[in-house]
């Protein structure tokens, strides 16, 4: 479908926002920053930003909801006969060779966790991202399983998945405070993945590995 002006103007509209907020949070910090600031740095009015954001946390976070989706968009598009383990080694070898941001390798990623962890409020928000995320996951694990709702596996398999690559990103995050070039970084990052992959299939080989309709 083809965008009209209107929803094209306030998608330009929420995006120049969010980069001006960015911005300015990336060179004060969060919690200098008001709402008010943002608001005059971007050219709009206060009232417009919560138009857009319903909260300043919202404002840093605002891949909120890709990055919950991304999870259960891996386990589906995965390919015939891969398991649930490999689509997502497979996911995060690809993150470490195009330094996306999805799981945080991206230029930058160390400056972001910076800031993250400089403020309690986005610390919080940070750590609710990544319960949606797991139970994003348990459920469209629990769908393809048909699981019932006695059923731990879905939300044990989800927490392991994530688990693993969420340690993984936290080394490649240390390696890149502490000032490793990345060309360091990816070959360690693969190889690691692939352990830390290889070790969750021993156990999990059989979750999502039958064919795809």
């Amino acid at each position: 479908m083809t965008e009209g002006l209107r929803e094209r103007k306030k998608r330009e509209t929420r995006e120049r926002i969010s980069d001006v907020a960015t911005g300015l949070f990336m060179a004060r910090g969060f919690d200098n920053v008001t709402v008010a600031e943002v608001a005059r740095a971007a050219d709009v009015s206060v009232n417009t930003v919560f138009n857009y954001f319903s909260t300043k946390e919202d404002l840093f976070a605002d891949r909120q909801d890709a990055v919950v989706e991304l999870p259960p968009t891996v386990l589906r598009e995965r390919r015939p006969g891969e398991s649930a383990v490999r689509a997502f080694l497979r996911d995060y070898l690809d993150a470490i060779d195009t330094r996306h941001w999805r799981h945080g390798l991206n230029e930058g990623a160390d400056v972001f966790a910076k800031i993250v962890a400089d403020s309690p409020a986005l610390t919080a928000r940070m750590r609710q991202v990544h319960v949606e995320r797991e139970e994003a996951l348990a459920r469209a694990l629990a769908d393809e399983l048909d699981a019932g709702a006695d059923d731990l596996t879905p939300r044990l398999v989800a927490a392991h998945l994530l688990g693993t690559t969420r340690i993984l990103s936290e080394r490649a995050m240390a390696m890149m405070t502490a000032g490793e070039g990345w060309e360091r970084i990816a070959p360690m990052l693969r190889e690691q993945a692939e352990l830390a992959f290889g070790l969750l299939e021993k156990g999990l080989e059989a979750v999502g590995s039958g064919p795809r309709e």
